[in-house]
């Protein structure tokens, strides 16, 4: 472990430390002296693990593929209230175009195509890549950081990895870049480039400053500039949260910052003297000679939003407008109805109507108040006509429904347009190549994956969910507060090491597993708790496995129901209902929201 990746690490594990009861409370460092500290004493428990340990590549091993589990018939379906009761009307959308863990989305345009990119975190392949003629119907392209060249998270919890990433054209060169922040494999600040998404991207290019959140701007004159997020400098940190945005010159040619460039362009935020949480995620834009740099303040959680400063020039000095913020919804009644919540983290677009819109997070809470479905990305339209861009509506309690652009029919759901409201996503894996929505967790998918006549095959690597290593499950996002979500499983397991089944997983320390494993000369079918890294078993009992079993949950808000049958069964055999506390962000904390797995080990640990 390098130095540069502990100190990345430390930077992530202040941001995402949790108070309890509270979705996210977001923890700065307190100075230099005493990170740097916190950093050797990292390195030497680093060192001392890392002694005894043998490399990601070495500890998955492969169970045969004779005995692997096989699954099919996968079904997920949608059952949220807002979209039963806000039905759309023939000129509508929904302002969630992204359902599900898609936070912190980045937007830009070449003529009539957009892209837009999300935070990935360790999930595998990295930065989801989406496309759209008219900011309404989107396809999924892939993935931006789709190979291991690019993408190292064997060995990070599911929050670090990469988040946070700005994607830009520069028409001036003809190229596209995706910059963010990698936690994990010494990568710390990075970009790819390409000529055309399609086609896939480069390998990664460091680079040479600190901080997080990086996007870049290219000016008219053809310079090229990078912004980002940082700690203040050494004796200067005035308060908890206390951070600053920085502007760097950026060397087209060498893609590299230029020493001796960089300038703060930001301190605390709008107000210091209000003591403001985290300015982050900035992004600069210009217009009518004038630039704009807009960034989030508050913090992903409950007091998060969207602020927006002015200058004449690149490198400030940048003055805040006086109606900030111009996107948040922290200061609204809680006990709202079809709540959206969280919003901030927003980039900006021209429109093919020439209007503007913004793409930003939000999250929508189940009944109890629980975050399991994650940060989403939501659009809105903003108003530029003033000096200022302004979310319409962007202080009020956000819609779930928008009227659609002048000229743009509401496609979504259609072939390969992204779904969303309450929809149904069938899996029979049947292609050759899976859908772009199955994602890995710290690793390619295609290391333990195997699509047959009868299914996917899963090969099972000897780790277990609890352990920060890549496991052999295949993850699809909970993308509704209330869902169902069934598999049929074909699996003989030979003894109580092998497993194999569903999870639902919010991190390696809070999850359920409902698998199959053997105790003896018995199958047996079990639910599992792990709460902060604690297992508890919920229930388990013997069940013939002679023709499979299809495993079915079905999710009322903040309740899951866990239950199966046999094969020709119609009716389910057992259930079991228990919270979803843990697969919320409110107790789970981090960044993401919940996965939905197929999973298979021959490392299982489950004790009856």
């Amino acid at each position: 472990m390098t130095f540069s990746d502990k100190y990345f690490m430390m930077k992530y594990i202040c941001r995402c430390q949790t108070e309890s009861n509270k979705q996210i409370n977001i923890i700065s460092m307190k100075n230099k002296q005493n990170f740097t500290q916190s950093i050797f004493s990292g390195l030497i428990t680093g060192l001392m693990f890392l002694s005894g340990a043998v490399t990601a590549e070495a500890s998955v091993k492969k169970s045969s593929m004779n005995n692997a589990p096989v699954f099919s018939g996968f079904k997920y379906e949608g059952n949220d209230n807002v979209y039963r009761e806000k039905c759309l009307n023939d000129n509508e959308f929904y302002s969630v175009i992204l359902q599900g863990c898609y936070p912190d989305p980045s937007i830009c345009r070449k003529g009539e195509d957009y892209y837009l990119v999300c935070s990935s975190f360790a999930m595998f392949p990295g930065v989801p890549i989406f496309h759209s003629k008219d900011l309404v119907n989107w396809t999924q392209m892939g993935h931006v950081l789709d190979r291991e060249s690019q993408l190292a998270v064997e060995d990070c919890g599911i929050s670090a990895g990469v988040y946070a990433p700005a994607i830009r054209y520069n028409k001036y060169n003809d190229t596209f870049y995706m910059i963010t922040t990698q936690f994990s494999g010494g990568f710390g600040n990075m970009l790819v480039k390409t000529d055309d998404p399609a086609k896939g991207w480069s390998d990664p290019y460091k680079l040479n400053f600190e901080g997080i959140d990086p996007s870049m701007f290219f000016d008219e004159d053809g310079k090229a500039y990078i912004v980002h997020n940082d700690a203040p400098a050494e004796g200067e940190t005035l308060y908890s949260g206390h951070r600053i945005i920085k502007i760097w010159e950026y060397d087209l040619e060498k893609d590299q910052v230029i020493a001796g460039t960089d300038k703060m362009i930001v301190n605390g935020g709008v107000d210091i003297s209000k003591k403001p949480d985290w300015i982050e995620a900035p992004h600069i834009y210009k217009k009518n000679g004038k630039y704009y740099l807009m960034c989030a303040e508050g913090g992903t959680g409950d007091n998060h939003s969207e602020v927006i400063f002015t200058s004449d020039n690149i490198k400030g000095p940048y003055v805040p407008a006086p109606g900030n913020p111009i996107l948040s919804q922290r200061h609204l009644p809680a006990n709202r109805s079809h709540k959206i919540d969280w919003a901030g983290h927003a980039d900006l677009v021209e429109g093919p109507d020439g209007n503007y819109y913004g793409v930003f997070l939000g999250i929508r809470p189940n009944e109890a108040g629980r975050v399991n479905t994650g940060r989403e990305t939501l659009i809105l339209p903003v108003d530029w006509t003033g000096e200022y861009p302004v979310f319409e509506n962007g202080l009020l309690p956000i819609e779930p429904k928008l009227r659609l652009p002048e000229g743009v029919a509401n496609r979504t759901g259609e072939g390969e347009y992204f779904p969303n409201g309450n929809f149904c996503f069938n899996e029979n894996f049947s292609s050759d190549n899976l859908d772009y929505r199955w994602i890995g967790l710290r690793g390619p998918r295609e290391k333990f994956v195997n699509t047959t006549k009868n299914g996917l095959k899963v090969s099972s690597f000897a780790t277990n969910l609890k352990e920060v290593k890549p496991t052999s499950t295949l993850f699809h996002r909970q993308q509704h507060t209330g869902f169902s979500a069934s598999v049929d499983l074909d699996f003989k397991p030979k003894n109580n090491e092998e497993c194999a089944g569903m999870t639902f997983y919010q991190s390696e320390k809070f999850h359920y597993l409902f698998g199959i494993t053997r105790q003896d000369k018995d199958y047996v079918i079990f639910l599992e708790r792990v709460e902060n890294g604690k297992s508890t078993l919920i229930a388990s009992e013997n069940i013939d496995m002679k023709s499979g079993v299809r495993l079915n949950v079905e999710a009322k808000e903040d309740k899951y129901v866990f239950g199966y049958s046999t094969k020709g069964s119609v009716e389910e055999v057992s259930q079991w209902e228990v919270s979803g506390d843990i697969l919320s962000t409110n107790v789970a904390g981090g960044f993401t929201g919940c996965l939905i797995g197929l999973y298979a080990t021959t490392a299982n640990d489950v004790k009856f």
